[in-house]
């Protein structure tokens, strides 16, 4: 079976985003799969995955809006930021549940952050965390993010730590947002866990583990799958096979339900999604292929 779709995925703690790649590769049988919005290691949570004609939509899931369950615990800063690096320094002052509640505030709005040395973030051709694993630092320029919200949620499961959710733009690095909550505080704090509860309107009750989508079969798979054409709210436009034929090979066609400045969900005589397309001129024009 030819698989197309979205599959939100639950990503387990350890394994790589690109190691989850390899995993639905041989889940789905296809060597057409991508993901959007990298994950580290340390984190879980909600990673869209693209398969077979998917993939040429990945640029349009990036979405603007993130959502993170993090916990952060204070008393100590490590190279990375979080609870795997290597600890750097130490600090007795230790806020208590009143002092995190209160200074969450100030960190919601448009803030600039400077993306940490722990990142795929690239300089100079070269991303940064290669050239901190070299022990070399880098000066990197403070750049704007949104906080649209940060919730105090309660205490950790470590000691000394606390959790809260935050609603941010991509490219937030969480990480950072902990160790700069320490360093307002007067002390020093690091991520211990991260968990992406959402990506745009793709949510983690809605996303499936590894094991899950293991035991499925062939119909529940492509069942699991978010159709690609299901991406794009705009109108379904079906075309006649002669119509077809001409835009698969780039011709603009006329059509009587077509607007100017619409953007259309084009199938084909077989009722096979394959394109969206703009009209211009009164003339339908292929804006994006889907053909597999």
């Amino acid at each position: 079976m030819e698989y197309n779709g979205i599959i939100l995925l639950n990503k387990p703690q350890g394994p790589t985003s690109h190691d989850m790649i390899y995993r639905m590769r041989r889940i789905f049988g296809t060597k057409k799969v991508g993901h959007t919005g990298t994950l580290d290691p340390l984190a879980t949570g909600v990673l869209p995955v693209c398969i077979g004609n998917a993939t040429k939509a990945s640029d349009m899931l990036l979405s603007e809006r993130k959502e993170y369950v993090a916990e952060l615990v204070f008393g100590y800063s490590t190279d990375t930021g979080d609870i795997t690096g290597v600890v750097k320094e130490k600090c007795s002052v230790l806020p208590s549940e009143e002092d995190v509640k209160n200074v969450l505030g100030g960190f919601v709005g448009e803030i600039m952050q400077t993306p940490p040395m722990y990142s795929a973030k690239k300089q100079g051709g070269k991303k940064l965390y290669e050239l901190a694993r070299e022990g070399r630092t880098v000066e990197r320029k403070p750049v704007p993010i949104t906080v649209h919200e940060a919730e105090f949620l309660g205490k950790g499961a470590l000691e000394n730590s606390y959790t809260v959710r935050f609603q941010c733009s991509k490219g937030t690095y969480i990480r950072v947002l902990c160790e700069d909550i320490g360093k307002k505080l007067g002390t020093l704090a690091v991520m211990s866990s991260l968990c992406r509860t959402s990506s745009g309107n793709f949510r983690i009750e809605n996303s499936y583990t590894v094991d899950e989508l293991e035991a499925m079969n062939e119909n529940e798979l492509a069942q699991s799958l978010i159709k690609t054409e299901d991406l794009f709210a705009y109108k379904k436009i079906y075309l006649s096979a002669k119509q077809s034929e001409r835009m698969k090979n780039g011709v603009f066609v006329s059509h009587p339900e077509i607007s100017e400045s619409n953007k259309y969900c084009v199938y084909d005589s077989n009722g096979v999604f394959f394109a969206v397309a703009e009209c211009i001129d009164g003339r339908l024009r292929i804006k994006k292929s889907f053909r597999s």
